[in-house]
């Protein structure tokens, strides 16, 4: 395994939210250098890689991580401080001065989320003692020779230290770290140990399949070996899916894909970051289907536990993250009875509305808390499962605007993130995932205009700081493999029907959302386009 580029040079340098102000351009200094350095080698990288090594009473993910398939793992702690801050240096600790703590411990904090990222794959026969690993201070506003005036370079405990000088010199950055020992035994991993390294860190082993062994004679070919072997292909790391869902977006964010594309299982990661980060934070994971409760539950304990090297669980009495039912019931509450309950108005039963189907029922429920009191802010992010089961015709909108999606949105209080702070217009964290081709009532994916109205119709377009998209989009299946796919569209939509294709979908991107690069040959208004 050479360190060649693999993939597009950007897609591989994950930011999972906005930097802060705090330190920001000490930090955005380090991890640009960072992304030069590592361009084009066969490495993912992040920024605020989500796991929470417990720091005395406080959970804190590293600032940045690297994987590598030659170097390893590479932790990397950012102080942006300036030399005159630093009083003492006894052991791991540095006594500062004039800063916003009096006593940091950042190397032993680097080493501390080394070795619990080490442990992912302790059970891993062909990883374990196979993977480097680094822990490293980075200090942007300090140069190496005013540290060796002040005799810090000479302490036995003087860790390893990206300097201002080395940050400067991205050419010999490599060098530089490859010289630093690493704390555990490893070598450069060939390409199946690399491979599950990568899908060890993005966490897909946490939903895969029990292996299965089969016992074939030789040469032999049979459908349960191949089907083994899809799995094992579908299951490889992706690194857009990946990028998704460790991004935190500071507002809005719509996420479309196909059926088994991920969808709740992103949703229910998102929402343990979240809790693990912003524990004081009140958020619910909502959804449609009563059946996804158990499951979603699951994938929550799942991701918590992944994340938090097994501190924490899903409890289901703690209320700072709910599963919550969109509409609920005497059994298990929901995000419009909870609301009605937090506005000290009486909710309404299905049986109490004028209409026959759940969905539009429960937006009829959602108009008649709009109009008779203002919601109060009860959540600080809101995340949506089955998105597209919650959307109504026309006729049934709020002011323009769907009900549950606007009463949802009115529920949530303005998020802190210093993302947000230079906005024109406060924004909420509401994340929906939809797959408008499983509603048999839509014929389109609805704009943000349709969901919240004209006035807020811009705030799905374009990116936040950091490269963080509005709307993402899932195009790869992890139950069916592609070809398959395929097939079953192709036979279901006609595509060789000498009158067109069975379908309402004229839009490309309502065909990219499938998964589907579009060419239409001859014009943009050929009828049949060829969709590959």
């Amino acid at each position: 395994m050479t360190g060649e580029r693999t993939h597009k040079p950007t897609q591989k340098f994950i930011t999972t939210e906005a930097f802060r102000p705090r330190g920001e351009l000490g930090e955005q200094q380090v991890w640009e250098t960072i992304r030069q350095t590592f361009a084009h080698r066969h490495c993912i990288a992040y920024w605020r890689y989500p796991i929470f090594s417990k720091t005395g009473a406080f959970r804190k993910e590293p600032d940045i991580l690297i994987v590598d398939a030659q170097l390893g793992l590479i932790v990397i702690e950012v102080k942006s401080i300036t030399l005159d801050k630093i009083v003492t240096i006894t052991g791991h600790v540095w006594a500062l001065q004039n800063f916003y703590t009096t006593r940091i411990t950042p190397y032993q904090q680097a080493e501390n989320q080394l070795f619990a990222l080490l442990n992912y794959w302790n059970s891993e026969p062909i990883l374990k003692h196979q993977v480097f690993g680094r822990a490293i201070v980075a200090l942007p506003f300090i140069l190496a020779q005013d540290w060796e005036k002040r005799g810090f370079d000479k302490l036995p405990s003087s860790p390893p230290i990206l300097f201002q000088n080395d940050l400067l010199s991205p050419s010999s950055l490599i060098e530089l770290i490859t010289q630093i020992p690493s704390l555990v035994p490893g070598k450069t991993l060939t390409s199946p140990q690399w491979e599950l390294l990568q899908a060890i860190i993005s966490g897909t082993p946490l939903f895969r399949p029990p292996t299965r062994k089969f016992f074939f004679r030789e040469h032999q070919k049979m459908r349960a070996e191949i089907l083994a072997k899809v799995r094992e292909h579908i299951y490889k790391l992706d690194l857009n899916q990946e990028r998704i869902a460790k991004q935190i977006p500071p507002g809005l964010q719509r996420i479309r894909g196909i059926a088994g594309s991920g969808k709740t299982v992103l949703l229910c990661q998102k929402a343990a970051q979240m809790h693990l980060k912003y524990p004081d934070w009140d958020i619910a994971l909502v959804f449609f289907n009563r059946s996804l409760y158990q499951p979603i539950i699951q994938h929550l304990d799942q991701w918590l536990r992944h994340f938090s090297c097994h501190q924490v669980g899903y409890d289901v009495h703690n209320q700072k993250l709910r599963v919550l039912h969109a509409w609920g019931s005497k059994q298990q509450p929901g995000l419009y009875n909870t609301i009605c309950q937090a506005a000290g108005v009486w909710s309404l039963s299905v049986r109490q509305t004028n209409s026959s189907k759940p969905h539009e029922a429960l937006a009829e429920a959602c108009c008649d808390l709009l109009q008779k009191t203002v919601i109060p802010a009860c959540f600080d992010a809101i995340l949506i499962d089955e998105g597209q089961d919650l959307i109504v015709k026309d006729e049934l909108k709020f002011e323009g605007k769907q009900p549950f999606y606007w009463m949802a949105y009115q529920t949530l209080r303005l998020v802190s993130l210093e993302a947000n702070q230079t906005a024109k217009i406060s924004q909420r964290l509401l994340i929906w995932a939809a797959d408008e081709m499983q509603s048999l009532e839509l014929q389109k994916s609805p704009t943000a205009s349709e969901l919240f109205g004209d006035e807020w119709g811009h705030l799905l377009t374009g990116q936040y700081p950091k490269e963080i998209n509005k709307t993402e989009i899932f195009s790869r299946s992890y139950r069916v493999p592609r070809q398959i796919l395929n097939a079953a569209y192709g036979i279901s939509l006609g595509l060789l029907r000498p009158s067109g294709l069975l379908t309402a979908m004229t839009r490309i991107e309502d065909w990219e959302v499938m998964g589907y690069q579009v060419n239409i040959e001859h014009s943009v208004y050929s009828p049949i386009p060829k969709v590959t």
